[in-house]
């Protein structure tokens, strides 16, 4: 128990180095969350910065994944490796170093799946970047993507913890984009390619 509890702290930490904000506020002297959706993720980074600064910020968020993942397995086994996806995650969503206002995880889960399960990670990808290149909206195609993680591992059923895990990772991703849903329901939701400048 100590080391789960160790592995959830340290993941926590992990996703609390907000790639958004530090890259944002390297380049711009400025904080993401002031711009476009507010949201400190790689999407509002796009809308901002455009999409080389965006990928940097996706790639670095997905490594915090993929880092955590691996020190949970080194610390504590399998358990710890889901353990640690689900606090970095979290530690990307509410990071103790901003005010617990962060991005809302696809990047840093996409990360941290790939490390646990890389053929479904994969498949929840690829389905989930078809559906913004038809649909244009990033949010939809991240909520479905999520989704279909989870519909996966209930498919191709593994064990009481991974589906616990999907259960729990795909829940944040769902809850996180809540406003997105809305947005998404209203029809005033943004799609892919608008932009907001950093004045």
């Amino acid at each position: 128990m100590i080391k789960i509890i160790i592995v959830a702290i340290l993941s926590y930490l992990i996703g609390s180095f907000n790639s958004a904000y530090f890259f944002t506020n390297y380049i711009k002297k400025t904080d993401i969350r002031k711009y476009g959706s507010g949201n400190a993720g790689a999407t509002n980074v796009m809308r901002v910065l455009g999409f080389k600064v965006a990928f940097l910020v996706f790639l670095s968020d997905a490594l915090k994944g993929v880092l955590a993942v691996l020190i949970g397995r080194l610390i504590a086994g399998d358990l710890g490796g889901l353990v640690a996806g689900v606090a970095v995650v979290c530690g990307h969503n509410w990071p103790v170093f901003l005010g617990f206002k962060g991005g809302k995880g696809i990047a840093t889960s996409f990360g941290a799946i790939i490390s646990i399960s890389p053929i479904v990670a994969i498949l929840s990808f690829v389905i989930g970047i078809a559906i913004i290149s038809i649909s244009k909206y990033v949010s939809l195609g991240s909520i479905l993507g999520a989704i279909s993680f989870l519909l996966l591992n209930i498919i191709y059923y593994r064990s009481p913890n991974m589906l616990v895990f999907a259960i729990i990772i795909t829940s944040l991703a769902v809850f996180q984009h809540r406003a997105n849903i809305k947005r998404l329901l209203n029809g005033t939701e943004s799609k892919l390619g608008q932009k907001t400048n950093i004045k």
